[in-house]
């Protein structure tokens, strides 16, 4: 069932919309997709050459985890962009938060400057699920969440590209149709961006293409 609030959220062709009146949060706010890519990047390598070079992880365990962080991640993507990102607000305050985190992108799917979170603000949270992942794996972590923030990364290029590049002529059209199609005709539907498979299993795939 598709969420009326997002419904209300006319898509428009162009332009963007100011959200903070301070400017330094407003510019905050806003990134160059090349920058978080290149931070995230960094810091997986950092983590990797860590974990092997220092902890001891073997190339095999770290091979392992690194995948079972990125396909973990893909879930995470999946819930959070449906529960949380696509919550139904019941207040104003609501209101504003759900459009603040993400309305604003379905109102101005084309503007570039926020196609991706803050960089500032993703590396607290990547930092605080550094602590809360080696909680419960210990060294472990250094191969777990690279894989993750990787994921992330993939999330970011394809939902970057998405929005500003003309879909191949390949397998991987299927990720600008079912974009597309939950930004303009089913917002309640299509909540994966970087692969389909979350919505598969939960059966949230577009009814467009049915």
């Amino acid at each position: 069932m598709e969420l009326s609030y997002h419904n209300e959220i006319k898509p428009r062709p162009k332009g963007t919309k100011k959200l903070f009146n301070n400017p330094i949060l407003e510019k905050l706010s806003r990134t160059n997709i090349a920058i978080p890519l290149s931070v995230y990047g960094i810091i997986s390598l950092a983590f990797l050459y860590y974990g092997i070079a220092q902890m001891g992880i073997g190339i095999l365990m770290t091979v392992g985890l690194f995948f079972v962080g990125l396909i973990s991640f893909t879930l995470a993507e999946y819930l959070m962009h449906r529960y949380l990102y696509h919550h139904e607000p019941t207040t104003d305050k609501g209101r504003h938060f759900i459009y603040t985190v993400h309305g604003v992108h379905h109102e101005f799917p084309k503007d570039k400057d926020r196609l991706a979170m803050p960089p500032l603000l993703a590396v607290i949270l990547i930092s605080v699920l550094y602590l809360i992942f080696e909680l419960f794996m210990g060294a472990n972590v250094f191969a777990f969440l690279p894989g993750f923030i990787t994921g992330y990364s993939l999330y970011l290029f394809v939902h970057y590209a998405v929005h500003a590049y003309q879909p191949p002529k390949n397998f991987l059209k299927v990720l600008w149709v079912n974009h597309g199609i939950h930004h303009y005709k089913e917002p309640g539907r299509a909540y994966g961006v970087s692969s389909p498979l979350w919505d598969v299993i939960f059966r949230t795939l577009p009814e467009s293409k049915k």
